[in-house]
Order: C-alpha cells, then sequence, then structure tokens
C-alpha cells in the first residue's frame, strides 16, 4: 500500500479501540495524522506510538466532538499546521448508560447526549472539514457506524438509534457532494474487543476481532484507488489489516 505519505488524515476518538488502531495503521503508512480525544495523556501516548510507527507528523488536539467550539479549533489548528485535511475519519462515539436499558426506561437526559455526541458530533466535525474538501474538489469521509445502526435490536437504545442516524447522514451527505471529487462512504466494524463492547455486553462468551485486524476498509477507502467509492456501506471485516488496494476494492 503506498501514497498516503503525502495524505493528511483526520481521526475523531483516537485514543481506544478501533481509533487508536486506524491511528497506528494510518502512521504505519507515513500519512500525516490529526488526532482528537477527549483525555490529554490518552492523546500523548498514542501520539508517541504513531510517530515510532512512522507516522511523517502528528497533531493533537483535546476535544469533545459535540461541541462546535471545539470542533472548530480542532480542525483550525489542522488546517494551519497541515493546510489541508484529505481523509476524515468519524470515529468518537459514546455507548450511553451501563448496562443499556430498554427505551422505555431510558433516561431523556443519557438519550440526548448519547445523540450530542454521535449524531451532532459527527456532523459538526463532517460540515467543518467537508468545506476545505469541497474548495479542492478531493477528500474521503468515513463514518463508523455498527450492525446496530441497520437493525434496530432490543436494549441497545440511544446508541442503536444514534447510528441509524450516522448511516442517513452518510447517504445524505454523499448524494449531496455526487460528482464533486469528495466521497462520503461508512465501516461497520463488526464486533470488537474493546472497552466500549465489554461495557455494551458484559457477558459475552463469544470471539471478538481485534480492531488492529479492521484498518483495510478504511486504508481503502482513504486512498486514490476508492475515488469513484461514494455513498456505500462497508463491512471491515472483509477486508481485513491491510489488504493491497486492488484486493480491498473487489471485496
Amino acid at each position: 500500500m503506498n501514497g498516503f505519505e503525502s495524505k493528511v488524515v483526520m481521526i475523531t476518538g483516537a485514543t481506544k479501540g478501533l481509533g487508536r488502531s486506524l491511528a497506528l495503521a494510518f502512521a504505519a503508512q507515513g500519512a500525516k495524522l490529526a488526532l482528537c480525544a477527549r483525555g490529554a495523556a490518552g492523546l500523548e501516548a498514542v501520539k508517541a506510538e504513531a510517530e515510532s510507527k512512522g507516522a511523517s507528523s502528528v497533531l493533537t488536539a483535546v476535544a469533545d466532538i459535540s461541541s462546535a467550539r471545539d470542533v472548530e479549533r480542532f480542525v483550525a489548528l489542522t488546517e494551519a499546521a497541515f493546510g489541508r485535511i484529505d481523509v476524515l475519519i468519524n470515529n468518537a462515539s459514546t455507548l450511553g448508560p451501563s448496562p443499556m436499558p430498554l427505551l422505555l426506561d431510558y433516561p431523556e437526559d443519557d438519550f440526548a447526549e448519547v445523540l450530542r455526541v454521535n449524531a451532532i458530533g459527527t456532523f459538526l466535525v463532517t460540515r467543518r472539514v467537508i468545506a476545505g474538501m469541497l474548495r479542492r474538489g478531493s477528500g474521503s469521509v468515513i463514518n463508523v457506524t455498527s450492525e446496530a445502526g441497520s437493525v434496530g435490536y432490543p436494549g441497545w437504545g440511544a446508541y442503536g438509534i444514534s447510528k441509524f442516524a450516522v448511516e442517513g447522514m452518510t447517504e445524505t451527505w454523499a448524494a449531496e457532494v455526487e460528482g464533486s471529487g469528495v466521497r462520503v462512504n461508512m465501516v461497520d466494524p463488526g464486533e470488537m474487543d474493546t472497552e466500549m463492547h465489554a461495557l455494551a455486553v458484559p457477558d459475552c462468551d463469544y470471539e471478538l476481532a481485534d480492531p488492529d485486524n479492521l484498518a483495510g476498509a478504511f486504508l481503502y477507502l482513504a486512498s486514490d484507488e476508492a475515488s469513484g467509492v461514494n455513498g456505500r456501506r462497508f463491512e471491515a471485516q472483509q477486508f481485513g489489516a491491510a489488504e493491497s488496494i486492488a484486493d480491498a476494492g473487489t471485496a
């Protein structure tokens, strides 16, 4: 895989689970990284790891993506440092109460908070970043979704509903930028061995995917080989860790 040395890749929620794994996968391809999360310590740790993996430059910022002010600061810092953003991966999300209550018992403040982070936050970051992509006539936005965003599972409450929103938002953005050179797609990583999954399914008794092995779909969609791919939904586990781009495109 090649061609990432000149790309600026922005990843939200980059200190844990899939976000961290993606940061390190793109670092290994020599990309310039812009990473955000809510915790400074975690950002410093993943920055050091990314630099050791080969990232050409790493910018980090403590940010809450549901805050328009934080989003503006993070994106402005990235544009000032690198001049542009080529790839945006909207990964940051929150699960909500654990154990997750049924909708009948779901506290309205918790429900609103999950939608605020997962849906509104994704909208805020995308809106701010995609404007620059449209001016340049190129760019890739990749939204992280979930099986719970396409099937209504009992007990997945606000999280599942927020991912339904992300899927609809992805399709709407994709339709609105069609033909512009910008593309918007989504990836379902499947069930992964992460802290969030442990909270969601505390008694899980089956094998889970390692997030370190799920970068292939993201690398493909971020690459120039996917320049004509827009408005599609991919399952990360069909791609693997880092297949060749040519093979990934046929998955």
